[in-house]
C-alpha cells in the first residue's frame, strides 16, 4: 500500500515522500495518527497545495520540541514502587507511569511519546526515550525505588544490593569484634589462674617449713 508522509517517520521517510507500507501498518498507525495519507492522485495534489503550510507548522513544532528537549534531556525522576528484597518489582513501570511522573514535575508529555526499549521490572536507574517530535528525541532516567531514601541511594551510584552487602559486612564485623572481646576476656582469666596456683604452692611450702621446724 502506498502512502504520502505528512511528517518525517523514522526508518520510513521524510515529509512528502511516497512510500510502500503494509496495509495494517498504514491503517492502524500512519493514517490513524495522521502521519500520512493514502497516496491517491487527489491526496498528492492536496499535499502539494498545503506543503508550504505543513513545512512551516512542522518547523514551529520542531522548535517548541527542541526548547522542551533542552530542559528534559538527562532529567531523572523518582518512581516509587513495591518490590522484593531482591529488587524485583511487583508489576512493571509503563510509558504511562513515565509520562505521569515527568508531567508532575512540569514537563508536559504524552505516554505515546515515551518509548521503553526494555521492560522495567526491577529497581534501579532506567533510561527511556522521549520522542517530542519526529526529529527531536531526548532521554530521561527513571529512578525506580521503594522509598525516597532508596532513590537517593541509587542516585549516588549504589544499588540496594550494594547497601545490603555493606550492612551485612558491617554486622559481621561487629560480631567478629564481639568474639574478639570475649576471647580477650577469657585470656585475661587464664593469665590470672597460674598466679592463684602459685600462691597456693607457696602456702604449702610454708606449711612444710613449719613442720620441719
Amino acid at each position: 500500500m502506498q502512502v504520502i508522509l505528512l511528517e518525517r517517520v523514522a526508518k520510513l521517510g521524510q515529509m512528502g515522500d511516497v512510500v510502500d507500507v503494509k496495509p495494517g501498518f498504514a491503517r492502524n498507525y500512519l493514517l490513524l495518527q495522521k502521519k500520512a495519507l493514502v497516496a491517491s492522485d487527489e491526496n498528492i495534489k492536496s499535499f502539494e497545495d498545503q506543503k508550504a503550510q505543513l513545512e512551516a507548522r512542522n518547523l514551529e513544532t520542531k522548535k517548541e520540541a527542541e526548547a522542551l528537549g533542552e530542559k528534559l534531556d538527562g532529567q531523572q525522576f523518582i518512581v516509587i514502587r513495591q518490590a522484593s528484597d531482591g529488587g524485583n518489582l511487583y508489576g512493571s513501570v509503563t510509558t504511562r507511569d513515565a509520562a505521569a511522573v515527568a508531567t508532575e514535575e512540569g514537563f508536559s508529555i504524552d505516554r505515546k511519546q515515551v518509548i521503553i526499549r526494555t521492560p522495567i521490572k526491577e529497581l534501579g536507574l532506567h533510561e527511556v526515550e522521549v520522542h517530542l517530535h519526529p526529529e527531536v528525541m531526548v532521554t530521561m532516567t527513571l529512578n525506580v525505588a521503594r522509598s525516597p531514601e532508596e532513590a537517593e541511594l541509587q542516585a549516588s551510584g549504589k544499588s540496594i544490593q550494594d547497601a545490603a552487602a555493606e550492612e551485612e559486612a558491617a554486622a559481621e564485623y561487629e560480631i567478629a569484634g564481639l568474639f574478639e572481646d570475649i576471647g580477650s576476656a577469657a585470656s585475661d582469666d587464664d593469665d590470672l589462674t597460674p598466679m592463684a596456683d602459685n600462691a597456693g604452692e607457696g602456702s604449702d611450702d610454708d606449711d612444710d617449713d613449719d613442720d620441719n621446724n
